[in-house]
């Protein structure tokens, strides 16, 4: 196909894409400064990487979590919230409570999985310390073994408002 050929498919062919949802409802207590986009910092404290894969479907191209506002940074010092994935295994028990106490507030921490959540399959095994309410103050929490990434990214617009 040429290339005048091409854009004459495009014109008539226009947008394809999606309309976004409804926003969803704010998440209760959920300061206002965070309203609007939020940097989200991920912590893997000891998953089987189920959780990430999904989670790097939430953010690809088809879900775009960065289309409501979420954005992955590498810095704690430059996030608004903290996604947990995984159980906290007793040596990340430590990182993982430095990584929040990094996070400056107002801040929002989001548990990702049944893992990071109760524990799931991995309750009373003797490498894990806990869940991650276990180890430090958990908002939000989307269940899943793993959760969907459409899931993930709700619960990021639940942060984010839009």
């Amino acid at each position: 196909m040429s290339l005048l050929g091409l854009a004459r498919l495009i014109g008539r062919t226009g947008r394809v894409a999606e309309l976004a949802p409804p926003a969803p409802e704010p998440l209760s207590g959920m300061p206002r400064v965070l309203r609007g986009s939020a940097q989200v910092r991920h912590v893997d404290a000891g998953s089987c990487n189920g959780c990430e894969i999904e989670l790097g479907a939430a953010f690809g191209p088809v879900y775009d979590a960065e289309r409501y506002g979420a954005r992955l940074v590498a810095s704690p010092r430059h996030a608004d919230v903290v996604l947990v994935t995984g159980v906290v295994t007793h040596n990340m028990l430590e990182p993982l409570r430095r990584t929040v106490e990094a996070t400056p507030r107002p801040r929002v921490v989001l548990a990702v999985g049944d893992c990071a959540r109760n524990c799931g399959r991995f309750a009373g095994a003797y490498g894990v310390a806990g869940s991650a309410s276990d180890a430090v103050d958990v908002d939000l929490e989307v269940p899943g073994c793993p959760p969907e990434p459409s899931a993930i990214v709700e619960a990021l617009r639940q942060v984010t408002g839009k």
